[in-house]
């Protein structure tokens, strides 16, 4: 941005958060991807189209792309319930694993020869699209009415896919840089990036709930900055060691959003936030680094769709068929999952790592990964949920949560506010307030009801759907929530 002052650079940032806000509304009402309309935004910005600012150095890119996937991660594994995740959780690991390998197979050899490239490279190539993306998972079956089974099996997938891929990139990028790399050598590296991701994502994530628990900050708002350091800190602390640092940040995000935490609802607000605002910054920075130019060749666009439709039509189906062979999904679970394998800013990301390295044909590996992640949110993302209700996969409407009642933990009172949601198998719909059999010191100050208040009393009937703010004492917690076992504990 040579020529811009200061005050300009910082106009400029607050235009870009402005309208990558508007167009989350564009992109809901349009049923098209926000992802696709970021990157469009930055491509429009570039120096290919308005020629307002010029921009080309991938290593910023891929820095921003990181730290972006850390808090993108972070989030979605906080929102993540665990109750949900378990039984899934088999299927959603060969997924990451064996399912990124058969794609990466796959997609290497229609690139081999439509691409006319060397084996290496077309693996190279094939590893850069071979998992699904995280940040785009989240966003689009955000809210959507999928069975918890599928949405469940899907996010868990895009939350651990990304090292086996990032691992496989590296991988080959050094084995073109330097053929004599020894490839049982780095089986055995792929082994401990895995582990060692495991191990410290799930012991660090109990070493981040125990410390937001038991320090005692002056301000509320420290609580959820001190959960994005640790986001941060776990991430490169794994990496530094030779871990999987973003297996050990979804590990510790999952672990971190099933413990009782203090100001948790400040925490996971703010992330959702935060995690908006990266993925804003991250697909803005990545559409700059695409020259449109480039992309409208049409050698390349005939061979970027030939290349799209393999992995969308033939890879991604074989992936998930073979890789879900001895779970329990029936036909129609196979097919939405299979088309709900959405590409998109993590393939950019690992497509830097060519150029960074100097590999022959980096910047063609980088346009046709544009061009794949493009076609498959525009083409799969906006379909998601016509196709979820062709095949009869719709679960039951999502509750809208709340958010006019501040949750925060009220350290001077010793008292605490919790969110319950009262499910549709729920014991407690048609009985009196009165008579639950609440502790002690433990009131229900109001109830939310078809999006309305309802103040309540001992005579107030309880409706499935209806969600209570519990306030309490904090040693009554834990018989609270014995009591209301078996709802949902938002907070």
């Amino acid at each position: 941005m040579q020529g811009f002052t200061v005050d300009g650079v910082i106009l400029f940032g607050g235009i870009f958060l402005l309208a990558g806000v508007l167009m989350t509304k564009v992109s809901a009402r349009a049923g098209v991807p926000s992802l696709v309309l970021f990157m469009f935004l930055g491509m429009l910005l570039g120096s290919d189209v308005s020629g307002l600012i010029y921009f080309s150095n991938a290593e910023i890119a891929q820095m921003v792309g990181i730290v972006a996937l850390i808090i993108i991660l972070f989030e979605g594994g906080l929102q993540t319930q665990w109750k949900h995740i378990r039984p899934v959780l088999g299927g959603s690991l060969v997924l990451a694993t064996l399912g990124v390998l058969i794609t990466t197979g796959i997609v290497a050899v229609a690139a081999y020869y439509v691409f006319d490239l060397t084996w290496l490279q077309a693996l190279l190539l094939g590893s850069i699209v071979g998992s699904t993306d995280a940040a785009a998972v989240f966003s689009v079956l955000a809210g959507q009415n999928i069975k918890s089974k599928i949405s469940s099996t899907l996010e868990a997938e895009s939350g651990t896919n990304d090292p086996m891929a990032m691992f496989l990139t590296i991988a080959f990028v050094q084995l073109i840089m330097m053929p004599e790399t020894s490839v049982w050598s780095m089986f055995g590296s792929f082994l401990l990036q895995m582990g060692l991701g495991a191990v410290l994502g799930l012991a660090l994530g109990l070493f981040a709930s125990w410390t937001i628990n038991r320090i005692q900050l002056d301000a509320s708002g420290l609580y959820a900055v001190l959960a994005a350091g640790f986001a941060i800190f776990i991430y490169s602390f794994t990496a530094v060691l030779g871990g999987s640092g973003l297996l050990a940040v979804y590990l510790a995000a999952l672990v971190i959003g099933t413990r009782d935490l203090t100001h948790s609802y400040s925490i996971v607000s703010f992330h959702e936030g935060f995690a908006w605002l990266m993925q804003i910054l991250m697909f803005i920075i990545l559409g700059l680094l695409v020259f449109p130019s480039q992309l409208a060749d049409w050698e390349l666009i005939w061979k970027g769709l030939v290349l799209s439709f393999v992995l969308i039509f033939i890879a991604r189906p074989v992936a998930v068929f073979i890789s879900t062979a001895f779970f329990d999904y029936d036909l129609k679970e196979k097919l939405f999952m299979s088309w709900a394998g959405l590409r998109g800013a993590v393939p950019i990301v690992l497509a830097t790592f060519p150029m960074l390295a100097g590999v022959e044909n980096s910047i063609l590996f980088f346009n046709i990964v544009s061009f794949i992640v493009l076609t498959s949110a525009l083409l799969q993302g906006s379909t998601i949920p016509f196709i979820a209700e062709k095949l009869g996969l719709n679960g039951r409407p999502v509750p809208k949560r709340i958010h006019s009642l501040e949750l925060v933990s009220m350290d001077r009172a010793n008292a605490e506010m919790l969110e319950v949601e009262l499910s549709e198998k729920s014991p407690f719909a048609g009985q009196l307030v009165q008579t639950i059999g609440l502790p002690n010191q433990t009131l229900i100050s109001a109830i939310i009801r078809s999006g309305k208040l309802v103040m309540p009393t001992g005579t107030t009937r309880l409706r499935k759907g209806d969600v209570l703010y519990v306030l309490t004492e904090k040693k009554q917690v834990p018989k609270v929530k014995l009591v209301l076992g078996e709802e949902d504990f938002v907070n």
